[in-house]
């Protein structure tokens, strides 16, 4: 159990290392592998879930060298929180795939893999340049995802993707070789005891190579300014490669919510709770921004990609309260809004193909097949998404709403509320358009493909996954709120990263 804190690591490397050894075109052997990896991973991840609520911090150090001389990984609650999550996704999303779309795009299962890969690195290291080196991995490995077969509007918006995450790579490198510069150090355990340590007169650099990470952290979660990327390029990708990405933005909420509680939090002396003041109105600013462009979503893909973005800005108004309860009510709308969201992606890729000629139009009248069962799947969906009782959108932001102090209630309260009735709006006019009108002529006998059992199993997987989790709201939310307490109070983190002791007999 020693090597636990790595496996997830190491099985989708191996997955994918066995599927590019083992020459063959038959994607069904790809197939198993990729769906073996992904039970793995869920497996792995719920046993580090277990293990992580006793409070602990489990501490891999690699090649067994000390953690300041080589890379650490950490598991605690929030690294178990992140890891559950993006196996829970990826599974349905795998399975969606192999109902005939991972046929289309070559080594479709090898990137896929890599890319859980890069978000498990991610969610796990101690260090800030092997953060970076993991966000190449996945953003390499979803390069090829979103391009592979992409022509016409796809490679266009492929390629702004593309452009966007090498500047902000590249501005990562700056800002992590300047804070090395002042400390001397890259672990982030480390980095956090010298930063406490330093005098004040000495902060303001410190405080540049924090803006400089700030910025790129909220880049790769969208948040306002730095959202124009994501709609387009998240509706233009295929359904199960979108539905993964629904955890992308969180990869950002989660760089900031570590980094800004354990290097630049409360006991960071002059530069203590640097972010805060920013998150809290660049989030609501991002909320009512992303409700509006779903209320002007010309598409069901694009109205979910809006709701993506909506739930990450959520998430940073969550971030921005800065307390525990805030924060633990925060990670449980993160896990279902990295589900409902996966899931509407799914969802609006078997309406578009359900559709005569429409597609997904939210513009145009169409015949449906299958409207029964795909009404009744939007339906779920857009109760959660919108955070209608008794669903798990409801439990997310109700304890959202619990946790904002009253100072801040006067504004925050209508702006939560009022957005949310907007997304009620956009849902219920959508499905109106989609499920209750008719027009144009219907396609003849056999155009519309059938439903395939692999997509809407996946779908319906999903779904169930976000209705399983307001079941359990009360110890999922226990969970979360654990987690929000252990990072307010980040002490215990550096002090078992840093005290960390190579195995005994072996070597480095």
């Amino acid at each position: 159990m020693a090597h636990l804190p790595i496996l997830p690591i190491l099985l989708p490397l191996l997955a994918a290392l066995v599927m590019l050894l083992v020459r063959t075109r038959r994607v069904a052997v790809h197939r198993f592998i990729g769906l073996l990896s992904g039970a793995g991973l869920v497996a792995l991840a719920a046993t580090l879930a277990v293990q992580a609520d006793d409070g602990g911090t489990r501490v891999y150090l690699v090649g067994n060298w000390a953690s300041h001389l080589g890379i650490a990984l950490a598991a605690d609650r929030l690294s178990a929180i992140m890891l559950l999550a993006t196996s829970l996704l990826a599974l349905p999303c795998l399975w969606f795939a192999t109902g005939g779309w991972d046929r289309r795009a070559p080594h479709f299962h090898v990137l896929f893999q890599f890319q859980l890969m890069g978000l498990n690195g991610a969610f796990l290291t101690a260090d800030l340049f092997n953060l970076f080196v993991f966000f190449e991995v996945l953003l390499i490995a979803s390069y090829g995802l979103i391009l592979s077969g992409a022509r016409g509007a796809r490679v266009r918006s492929g390629l702004q993707y593309v452009a966007f995450n090498i500047t902000a790579s590249t501005l990562y490198l700056f800002a992590v070789g300047y804070l090395y510069g002042i400390t001397g150090a890259l672990n982030m355990a480390e980095v956090a005891a010298r930063v406490a340590a330093m005098p004040a007169a000495e902060a303001a650099p410190l405080q540049a190579a924090a803006g400089l990470l700030l910025v790129v952290f909220c880049a790769k979660a969208a948040l306002l300014p730095m959202y124009f990327w994501l709609p387009e390029t998240y509706a233009r990708s295929p359904a199960a490669v979108a539905a993964l990405f629904a955890v992308m933005t969180k990869l950002g909420v989660y760089t900031v919510l570590r980094v800004f509680t354990l290097v630049f939090g409360a006991e960071a002396g002059a530069l203590a709770n640097l972010a805060w003041p920013w998150l809290l109105p660049l989030g609501a600013a991002t909320l009512v921004l992303a409700t509006l462009g779903a209320l002007a979503a010309p598409s069901l893909r694009l109205l979910a990609a809006y709701l993506v973005l909506g739930s990450a800005a959520t998430l940073f108004i969550a971030l921005g309260l800065a307390s525990a309860e805030a924060l633990g009510a925060g990670l449980y709308y993160l896990v279902h809004s990295t589900l409902v969201g996966g899931a509407m992606f799914l969802l609006a890729d078997l309406i578009r193909r359900q559709r005569d000629n429409a597609g997904d139009s939210l513009r145009k009248l169409d015949h449906m097949k299958n409207r029964g069962l795909l009404g009744v799947l939007f339906m779920v969906a857009a109760l959660s998404v919108a955070g209608l009782p008794p669903l798990s959108g409801f439990v997310g932001k109700f304890s959202l709403l619990a946790a904002v102090p009253g100072a801040q209630a006067a504004w925050l309260w209508p702006v939560i509320l009022f957005t949310s009735l907007l997304v009620i709006v956009a849902l219920a006019s959508a499905g109106s358009q989609l499920f209750w009108r008719e027009g144009g002529e219907p396609a003849p006998p056999g155009a519309v493909p059938r439903l395939r059992t692999p997509e809407v199993g996946a779908t319906i997987g999903l779904l169930g996954l976000g209705v399983l989790l307001s079941v359990f709201g009360g110890p999922a939310l226990d969970y979360t709120q654990a987690a929000g307490e252990q990072l307010m109070a980040p002490s215990a983190y550096i002090e078992a990263v840093r005290g960390a002791l190579p195995l005994p007999g072996v070597s480095p």
